[in-house]
């Protein structure tokens, strides 16, 4: 039997703070059978049926670039859209960004952290912590009124991939957090996908490094959808339908007709180009960004990307919009 004192007890009342411990027969079985699952969690908000949904935890730095925080967002937007629950940390950078995309596409989400549930952590995103608990959980091993300890967050770790199918893990350096989930997720057996990034800047050397260990690759929610979408039928659904488009491509001088998939003409010109001009337009996607975006979001020299838009540009790829700003514009 788990033991918890009669004060936190009290306190949990008090704050409408569920306990749930690994004795009781709702306790998660997915989590139960970790190699060393928590004995206690604390819930505020809505626990979903964990053991009956499709859960993918998404991960990364804090000190993630525009590029990585655009990315996170717009995929957790349609894996929740789409049906998949969004598992993650609370913390700055590409946890805040899941956990705004997840929220925006209507499912819950549940966030894993490393405080008492009582304190939202960090203290920007209280306004998120109160969002999460309207339609989702914030879970924690540690009784309320606890505070913010580095060694809790490798620990809260094992969780937000011990309640998920699998871990996507966006813009990681070589040492990070989110590489220590990853890990405890192979220990647990779970799915590992990485979305590949810039491999000149530091923030995706981790992730990188994944890839390269056999991690799935992901460019887009419904490659994760992909995995699962077969188990959970009656939950999920995908965001590109397998129906297609004709498309007239011109690449270096060829032309050629293709029948591709809807939402795939992006991947298309990713595929034929190299170096600087196709990290650019991988950074720019969707969106339309000014030039100081992209040198941020690339990580390269001022003078490199100026002379790669201006041949991204001559070449078709890409144009300014009424506002000065950067957008793709596809062949025709």
């Amino acid at each position: 039997m788990t033991n918890i004192p009669n004060s936190i007890v009290d306190e949990c009342k008090r704050n409408n703070i569920r306990i749930l411990t690994i004795n009781d027969s709702d306790y998660p079985e997915r989590l139960r059978n970790i190699y060393d699952p928590p004995k206690v969690l604390y819930l505020k908000g809505i626990l979903p049926n964990i053991d009956d949904e499709p859960i993918v935890a998404v991960v990364g730095t804090r000190n993630c670039t525009p590029y990585g925080m655009r990315n996170t967002e717009k995929i957790c937007y349609e894996l929740s859209k789409n049906g998949m629950i969004v598992s993650t940390g609370l913390a700055l950078g590409i946890d805040t960004a899941a956990v705004q995309g997840g929220l925006k596409g209507g499912r819950p989400v549940i966030a894993v952290i490393g405080t008492g549930v009582d304190i939202p952590y960090p203290a920007s995103n209280k306004q998120l912590y109160k969002e999460i608990i309207k339609n989702g959980v914030v879970i924690s091993e540690y009784p309320p009124g606890t505070l913010a300890m580095p060694y809790h967050f490798p620990q809260r770790n094992r969780i937000v991939s011990g309640i998920s199918l699998g871990v996507a893990v966006i813009e990681a350096p070589a040492k990070s957090g989110a590489l220590i989930t990853a890990d405890r997720a192979l220990e647990q057996g779970r799915d590992i996908f990485a979305l590949p990034g810039n491999v000149d800047l530091k923030t995706c050397k981790g992730s990188n490094m994944l890839l390269r260990q056999g991690a799935i690759p992901f460019m887009s929610a419904d490659d994760i959808i992909d995995e699962y979408i077969d188990m959970y039928s009656d939950k999920l659904t995908k965001t590109y339908p397998k129906e297609t488009i004709y498309v007239k491509k011109q690449f270096d001088n060829r032309q050629a007709v293709d029948y591709i998939d809807k939402g795939s003409i992006l991947e298309k010109i990713i595929f034929n180009l190299d170096g600087d001009e196709k990290s650019i337009v991988s950074t720019i996607g969707e969106n339309n960004l000014h030039i100081d975006d992209i040198i941020l979001g690339t990580g390269l020299e001022t003078q490199k990307v100026s002379a790669a838009l201006t041949m991204l540009e001559l070449n078709g790829y890409i144009g300014k919009d009424q506002s000065g700003k950067w957008e793709i514009k596809p062949p025709s």
